[in-house]
């Protein structure tokens, strides 16, 4: 079944992101570089969760599943901190692209089950992730980070004509899925 790509995105607005747009796939390049960050300890998820390396798989394996789809959206929330210190206006933002994020994805998939969404940070549908003592307890629903695919965030956005950098009193958090 073939998505109304507008349609899609006045979902997406509906839903509560602020920014909004089309991702071409094949714009999509993994660095190992970028993944690498995960496994260096930037990332407290490391090696604790099943949609983090290296749970997730290799790069390789995350280009198959990316490139078995041709098109998507990029969603981001944004908003207004104090300054570069406002880690209490920075969590805000996060929380509300968060809940939006997995509510849009329930709802999404739901109708569309085949699409992959792909989030910020690491997996947090669970308090404590059963990685690797146990199956996933959502593995339709589980959303692995950009980062941890292998996406330098910015050049997904520039290389797909999204703004990424919104001015100073700003910050952003993005996402995106993958529709057919």
């Amino acid at each position: 079944m073939t998505i109304n790509i507008e349609e899609f995105l006045a979902q997406a607005v509906e839903a509560g992101f602020d920014h909004v747009g089309e991702l071409d796939v094949k714009t999509i390049e993994l660095l190992p570089e970028v993944r690498n960050a995960c496994e260096t300890g930037r990332c407290p998820a490391y090696n604790k969760n099943w949609s983090c390396p290296p749970a997730l798989g290799t790069l390789e394996e995350c280009d198959k599943m990316i490139k078995a789809y041709k098109r998507g959206a990029i969603l981001q929330t944004t908003g207004e901190i104090e300054d570069d210190y406002d880690f209490e206006g920075m969590m805000d933002v996060q929380d509300r692209h968060r809940e939006n994020f997995y509510a849009f994805a329930k709802k999404m998939k739901e109708l569309y089950p085949d699409m992959m969404f792909i989030g910020d940070g690491h997996c947090t549908l669970c308090e404590e992730c059963t990685y690797p003592e146990a199956e996933c307890r959502f593995p339709n629903l589980r959303i692995a980070s950009m980062e941890a695919m292998g996406m330098y965030v910015n050049k997904v956005c520039k290389d797909n004509n999204m703004q990424y950098y919104y001015g100073p009193g700003t910050f952003k958090y993005i996402g995106c899925v993958l529709i057919d």
